[in-house]
């Protein structure tokens, strides 16, 4: 199993945020920390950092678990909807994932000129917890691209990586793909520097990720 090293991280939506963050807490033996709200948008997260259990150099690479739901704290206006589908789970769900490809902008301008639907490039921010604002710069697409399977690409610029505060960490054992057409996908993910990851053939599309935690091997 390969997990590429551009993974920046993973998103896993919860219907209920309090809820979902209790429940991911039980089944792993781990409490995720408060990420921050994303203003304006109707969210906010919790994290907590991966350690892909196949990345051997050091500096290991940063990368994380986003538990992403419904801020209920964040009055919306009317029609506003909120960013990764998170208006319409009905259960937890690993939703999609995120790469920081070597060169954010030359990975873009390639995705481009070989017709690879990526969306726009948004400048997004949020506050952490300690009242330290974050900005970064990522993909957008209003329909996950590949029911989720094709990552966006993030850059996290002058910001502090997410995962380089200290957090509780638990081992990515394995990251899976599944599409009816594996060879579909293939070529958007090496344009996006994602090639590599196991992309397996099923009827339904999906994600799953094997995670190593106190209470033994958790599939998300």
């Amino acid at each position: 199993m390969t997990i590429t090293q551009t993974l920046d991280h993973l998103v896993y939506v919860v219907p209920d945020l309090e809820a979902g963050v209790a429940e991911f807490a039980e089944a792993t033996g781990v409490q995720p920390v408060f990420g921050g709200a994303h203003e304006g948008r109707g969210t906010a997260n919790y994290l907590l950092r991966l350690q892909p259990a196949d990345w051997a150099e050091e500096p290991r690479p940063l990368t994380y678990l986003e538990i992403l739901g419904p801020d209920p704290e964040q009055d919306l206006e009317e029609g506003t909807v909120r960013p990764l589908g998170v208006d319409d789970v009905d259960a937890p769900r690993l939703q999609t994932w995120a790469i920081h490809p070597a060169g954010f902008d030359a990975v873009v301008a390639r995705a481009e000129a070989e017709g690879v639907d990526f969306g726009e490039v948004q400048d997004l921010s949020r506050r952490t917890l300690e009242g330290d604002l974050l900005e970064w710069r990522l993909t957008v697409r209003g329909a996950l691209p590949f029911g989720g399977l094709q990552p966006f690409l993030i850059d996290w610029g002058e910001s502090p990586h997410p995962a380089s505060k200290d957090m509780p960490v638990l081992t990515l054992e394995s990251l899976t793909l599944t599409h009816s057409d594996p060879t579909a996908l293939r070529p958007p993910l090496g344009v996006l520097g994602a090639d590599g990851t196991d992309v397996e053939q099923g009827s339904e599309v999906g994600m799953s990720a094997r995670l190593g935690t106190p209470n033994g091997t958790v599939t998300l």
